[in-house]
This record gives structure tokens, C-alpha cells and sequence, in this order.
């Protein structure tokens, strides 16, 4: 057994804050600015120097479909805002029937590619513009909890970076990091996922190049490389790997290498004369990680199921007409007073945590999150126990659809209509 070894030191407090959000994600940029645009002072903290998380870092650059398949726009308030920023400065391939406005009941889904480099750099502008204190390359290593009237509270969280070890206090604390890693430190119970050896960054060719010409439009331009090629459901994973867990640095190491290895090994047998590798991933392309336990837990039964305390409707990215709706339950953990997550850590189960995790739900989440640390701090009450109607009615000012329409749902599964009790 190693020896363990201790010592101690003296921290800084570098700063004081209504609201400190972990990883400037999609999820944590949308918590952020919600509370920011109530007028909290907010701390958003990013282990790399890039904002977006994996819509831009990661490569995924897809808003996936917004639309219930038939014509009606499903995910609204800053997720729309959010895919307007992400083409604004570059390409798209939404369908032209939404750009004009005839997107009917047998239209393509609603829908778009973006760049993610560009991506990154709008957001940066809009954080800097609206006076969200950046702290880049910075990473939470730890919290400090004590134990209130209210449960387990968070004084604050402790960074390090190229600065050393700092300290900043903050009100109100949301873990966007996607791998509920200050929910873990704050001892708050989750859930382990696990992921497929899944890896992808981006390559032009000649033809591609070619074929971008022709059509003129620089997205033609863009193929893929990939290392490990499993799909969202586990299909491609090679038979007798280990599942990834993403929740340490042995298994981070690990699945990069040998996905950079698989990619190197596909791509030496090409042409090296006629393509190039424009960009790799920065971050592991990992889906589930590790999520909250949350108060209540979406899973794909919830299908046409209206929560009383949704914070948005959210439509299957996969699959035309299946709405869901996200329970407030799903983004906290009773008992500590000062928490919430929010994008892929939200409290989902099976295929309804794929369904939660994709962009579009992630920003609606984390919307709802900075919203509901804005209001517990004015009304000095636990997050979890925060008035709902009152934050459903500042997401519905913002533009959020916060309960689908019934009229939306086929037919043949009206039956399946149900309300937070699970009653038809």
C-alpha cells in the first residue's frame, strides 16, 4: 500500500458570488446567463480555454432536432437563441422550409450543423458582453461543505490553475462540468454511466474540397475521422472492451490513447496526398458519465408524461412525435441547500438520459437552473424547495415552452397522456 502523505496551506479567497457555475458548457454558458440576466453577479469556470464544451470542443456541432416531426417547434427559449448565435457568423444546414417559414406536418425536422470553432468564439463575445466573469483554465478540484438549518450547504468552491489553489465563495452553486464532478466532491449521491468506444474529429479532402466549390458552401468541405465508430446505442463497440466511465484520469488517458491509436491506424491507410486532419476533439467524446440522483428521474416511460414541476418540453432528438418534459426534481438532490446541476448530469434513466443530455434539453436546463438559483437567492430558500409556478412563469417569459401541447401527440397514443402521479 503507498504511503499516504498530507500537508496543508494557506488559500486564497479570490472572490465572492451569487452564483458560481462549473464548466462553460452549453449548459453551464445558458445557467450563467439566465442568472445574470437577473442581475446576479456570476463566476463561470472552464477547465480549457474554449468555451461550448463538447457542441464545440467535442465536435459535435448538431442542434439536434427543436420540432415534434411535424411542423411545431418543441424546444424554444435560449436553445433557439443559442442555435440563432451558432450560424450567425457561419454556415447551416437548417431546411429551407423553416428558413421561409412553410415547415408543415411532412417537413424535414428543424435542425441544424454549425461551426463549432465559430461557435466558440460568439460565445465568448456574448459571455464578455453581458459581464459574465470568465475563469479560464481553471478547474474545481474541490468544495467546501458545511452542515445548515437546510441540510449540507456549499460555502464555495476551491480551483486550481496556473494561479495555484484559490478559493471563491459563492451563493449558489451549478455543477455543469457533464460529469457531476462538485455534485461527487459535495458528497451528493449519483449515479456511475458507463460509455462506447466512440471518437470523431475533422478531415478535409481533395474531393471534399471539390465538392465545396461546387455547390459553394464551405460545409461540403468537412469529413469525418474517427477512432472507435459505436453508436449511441452501443452497436460498433468492440466485442470484449471494457465500457468507459469517464470519472477518472486513468480511464480519461486510456480511451483517448487508444482512440487516437484506431484513428492513426485507419487514416495510414490512406492517401496521405489527398486529406488532412483540420481538427481533433479536445475533450473525450464520452455521452454518460456520471449524473445527479436526483428528486425524481426521467425515464423513457415518461413519454407524453406532464410533470407539475417542468422547466421544458423537450422533443426526441431520434424519433418523430415523442415528447418529454423535464422535471426541476431531475436537476437537485433534497437536502443540499445550495445545488443544482444541469445538461447531461440532469437525473435520467435508460434512453430518456440520452434524451435529456443532447443540446437543445441541456441548454433548457441549464436556463431553468440559473433562473432557480436567481430566485432561491432573493427568497432565501433551499433550491430544491424554490416555488415552481413562479419559476415556470419566468421560463415562460423567457420564451421557454414549458408544458407540450396535447393536440401534438398521435392518436393512437393519447391514451398515454399522464400527469406527475403517473395517472392517465
Amino acid at each position: 500500500m503507498a504511503e499516504e502523505k498530507y500537508f496543508s496551506e494557506k488559500v486564497p479567497v479570490r472572490g465572492k458570488y451569487d452564483v458560481i457555475v462549473a464548466g462553460a458548457g452549453v449548459a453551464g454558458i445558458a445557467a450563467a446567463l439566465a442568472a445574470r440576466r437577473t442581475g446576479k453577479s456570476v463566476l463561470l469556470i472552464e477547465k480549457t480555454v474554449t468555451p461550448g464544451g463538447l457542441a464545440t470542443i467535442g465536435l459535435v456541432n448538431f442542434f439536434v432536432p427543436m420540432c415534434n416531426g411535424r411542423g411545431q417547434i418543441v424546444v424554444k427559449g435560449m436553445a433557439e437563441e443559442f442555435l440563432r448565435l451558432s450560424i450567425k457568423y457561419g454556415f447551416d444546414s437548417i431546411p429551407e422550409c423553416w428558413k421561409n417559414g412553410t415547415a408543415g406536418i411532412d417537413s424535414p425536422r428543424y435542425m441544424t450543423r454549425f461551426s463549432p470553432q465559430i461557435f466558440a468564439l460568439a460565445l465568448t463575445d456574448l459571455l464578455a458582453a453581458e459581464e459574465v466573469t470568465l475563469r479560464y483554465d481553471s478547474i474545481v478540484a474541490n468544495v467546501e461543505m458545511v452542515r445548515g438549518g437546510n441540510g449540507m450547504h456549499c460555502n464555495g468552491v476551491y480551483t486550481e490553475s496556473k494561479s495555484g489553489r484559490e478559493f471563491f465563495e459563492g451563493a449558489m452553486i451549478v455543477d455543469a462540468t457533464g460529469d457531476a464532478d462538485v455534485l461527487f466532491r459535495a458528497k451528493v449521491p449519483t449515479v456511475q454511466g458507463k460509455n462506447y468506444f466512440t471518437y470523431f474529429g475533422k478531415l478535409l479532402t481533395l474531393e471534399s474540397c471539390k465538392n465545396a466549390v461546387e455547390q459553394r458552401n464551405i460545409l461540403h468541405s468537412y469529413c469525418t475521422c474517427s477512432g472507435g465508430i459505436a453508436n449511441l446505442y452501443g452497436g460498433n463497440h468492440p466485442e470484449g472492451m471494457k465500457f468507459f466511465t469517464g470519472t477518472s484520469a486513468e480511464d480519461v488517458t486510456e480511451f483517448m490513447v487508444l482512440n487516437q491509436r484506431e484513428m492513426l491506424r485507419k487514416l495510414s491507410q490512406d492517401d496521405r496526398t489527398v486529406r488532412e486532419v483540420i481538427t481533433l476533439p479536445t475533450m473525450p467524446n464520452y455521452r454518460t458519465t456520471r449524473r445527479i440522483d436526483g428528486d425524481k428521474t426521467l425515464r423513457e416511460t415518461d413519454t407524453y408524461r406532464h410533470f407539475e414541476d417542468s422547466v421544458g418540453a423537450i422533443s426526441d432528438f431520434d424519433r418523430r412525435d415523442y415528447l418529454y418534459e423535464i422535471p426541476y426534481g431531475s436537476l437537485v438532490r433534497s437536502g443540499f441547500d445550495n445545488l443544482i446541476t444541469a445538461g447531461r448530469t440532469a437525473s435520467g434513466e435508460g434512453y430518456a438520459w440520452d434524451v435529456l443530455r443532447v443540446i437543445p434539453p441541456a441548454i433548457i436546463s441549464g436556463q431553468a437552473a440559473g433562473l432557480a438559483c436567481s430566485q432561491a437567492i432573493d427568497t432565501g430558500r433551499p433550491i430544491s424547495e424554490i416555488d415552481i409556478a413562479k419559476l415556470q412563469d419566468s421560463l415562460t417569459r423567457s420564451n421557454v415552452l414549458v408544458h407540450f401541447d396535447d393536440a401534438w401527440i398521435p392518436e393512437q397514443s393519447r391514451g398515454d397522456i399522464r400527469d406527475d402521479t403517473g395517472h392517465v
